[in-house]
């Protein structure tokens, strides 16, 4: 796909130069500052301005004015002021959530959803349109409508105030077309098509593209467990399993755009008699798997989604599912851990969230199966975002590129 966005223009730098909240008080440095103030209040929550020019390392005087300046334009707001210390009471500063908008929107291989997200990172209006696989005409028709749609909600004043739209899709959209379903001719128009490029051709404002698993792993990083970790394997459980792979405290995409893609982690040993590969963990551990058995049982496979799985006639299934999902997700952390030497995995995904947590116990249940000898076993941890997590992270994109202090990295900023 064209879409790929790669990290190697990145190169090699030392990590810990990069992940600390420093300003600069030199002259012209003031939209940079602007951005690591906001940065700081972005990952640390409101905070008064003293706290602001200590965290940040700027004197108070500049963060003084920076802070007068973001109220000015409306990016900042004053919250009540904290009282009962000695001393003046203080005023703690807060992202305004209606200080920027963006517009997020996740391609999926079984659903479109465009979402509408404000500077703090809520989804403030949502549309989604459910396939059975992407037809291009019929997705770029709706996405076209809802763009539209999402400037009318805002209205002109706050339209203004739109960053820029990100996407999140899978980098082969049509890949694996015959497990879905997916008449030919359509998956080699999938392959045909930038992304971007197409839905930039419907709009004035920016687009960003990411990987979808990537997208989601953004979000968690940015607005969810991952800014307390430095280094995660993120796991997102969906039509097809995915992941996205976080390095000190950098979204890590790999050269070709692919790092996290736990999809084709393969599942055995190949055999020099067979002259079949062995299967892949998209084959045991993604909905698509628990859909098939529902159908093969003439149940309705839409229930994978929803909380009908764990109750009869469809929790027989799902039990089954459960096992063989939680031992192949276990199989791949044992190996990317030996590889990484991971700390902890964060596992969401796009089914309802009580499956996710029955899912997440049997795969610390099978991590016992293996042998971590020489390796330290990583904790489990449940994702934060949930199914929104793709369409959240694209949103992000824009937010970044226009109001993080460097638009090419998702940092955190540390203690």
């Amino acid at each position: 796909m064209k879409n790929a966005r790669t990290e190697s223009s990145l190169g090699e730098h030392d990590d810990s130069e990069w992940l600390k909240p420093r300003g600069s008080n030199q002259v012209g440095m003031s939209q940079f500052n602007e951005r690591v103030v906001l940065q700081a209040i972005r990952f640390h929550g409101s905070m008064p301005k003293a706290d602001l020019a200590r965290l940040t390392k700027l004197s108070t005087q500049t963060v003084s004015l920076i802070i007068n300046r973001l109220l000015e334009e409306g990016l900042v707001i004053k919250l009540a002021p904290l009282r009962g210390k000695v001393g003046q009471p203080s005023v703690p500063i807060a992202l305004n959530p209606d200080g920027a908008f963006s517009i997020g929107i996740k391609i999926g291989r079984r659903s479109l959803d465009v979402l509408l997200v404000d500077f703090v990172g809520n989804a403030r209006e949502r549309s989604s349109l459910s396939y059975a696989f992407p037809d291009s005409d019929v997705l770029f028709a709706e996405i076209k409508r809802q763009l539209k749609n999402m400037r009318a909600l805002l209205g002109p004043k706050r339209t203004k105030r739109l960053s820029g739209i990100g996407i999140a899709a899978p980098l082969a959209l049509g890949g694996w077309q015959m497990l879905l379903g997916m008449p030919s001719e359509q998956a080699e128009k999938w392959k045909q098509l930038d992304i971007r490029e197409s839905v930039q051709a419907m709009t004035d404002l920016p687009v960003e593209f990411a990987k979808d698993t990537a997208a989601a792993c953004v979000a968690e990083l940015v607005a969810g467990r991952g800014r307390s970790i430095r280094s995660f394997l993120y796991v997102f459980v969906d039509t097809f399993i995915g992941g996205g792979l976080v390095i000190d405290s950098h979204l890590r995409g790999g050269l070709h755009g692919n790092a996290g893609a736990l999809a084709s982690i393969p599942l055995g040993l190949a055999s020099r008699e067979s002259t079949t590969a062995p299967e892949q963990l998209v084959s045991d551990a993604s909905l698509f798997k628990l859909e098939q058995l529902f159908a093969a049982a003439g149940l309705d496979e839409s229930a994978s989604f929803d909380e009908r799985a764990l109750h009869a006639p469809w929790m027989t299934h799902t039990s089954a599912w459960l096992d063989d999902a939680a031992r192949a997700i276990a199989l791949a952390i044992n190996s990317a851990t030996c590889l990484l030497d991971l700390d902890k995995i964060i596992i969401d995904g796009s089914c309802d969230r009580t499956l996710l947590e029955k899912l997440i116990e049997e795969v610390e249940s099978a991590l016992g199966y293996y042998n971590w000898e020489g390796v330290s076993r990583p904790e489990i941890l449940a994702g934060t975002i949930g199914a929104d997590a793709r369409a959240i992270g694209g949103a992000l994109l824009p937010l970044y590129a226009n109001f993080a202090p460097d638009r090419d990295l998702f940092l955190k900023l540390s203690n």
